[in-house]
């Protein structure tokens, strides 16, 4: 073998393995399912809303049941690491995106291009 050759094989056996650790080092899909209570501040006139949704999760894809106060229907969204995201599928869809921590949830949700802070606990 060249010199050349040598080198690059040295430098590979060197970088690939790191590249391996690195890219198997991604954040773990944090855990969404149960039951949530969501407290959310309604879009149109600021009041404080509760709601309901019911998560089941497979790897990374997220699917349920929502409740609100208008409208109920199905869910379907994803997890990936900490970030949470999923919409209704409703007369008026939802869509909420947040950070999932633990026991709590958080984040801002959207209605026709309006948004407002929504929270969850896992009940």
């Amino acid at each position: 073998m060249s010199k050349h050759l040598l080198r690059v094989v040295a430098v590979l056996s060197v970088l690939l393995p790191a590249m391996v650790m690195i890219l198997s080092a991604q954040e773990p899909t944090a855990n969404a399912r149960g039951d949530w209570t969501i407290y959310s501040r309604n879009i149109e006139n600021g009041a404080m809303v509760t709601k309901h949704v019911q998560i089941h999760q497979g790897g990374n894809q997220i699917w349920g049941q929502f409740e609100g106060p208008n409208q109920s229907g199905p869910i379907h969204g994803f997890v990936n690491g900490h970030h949470i995201e999923f919409s209704t599928q409703t007369r008026d869809v939802l869509t909420f995106r947040g950070q999932i921590n633990g026991g709590g949830m958080s984040g801002m949700y959207g209605l026709h291009g309006r948004h407002a802070e929504w929270s969850a606990v896992r009940e």
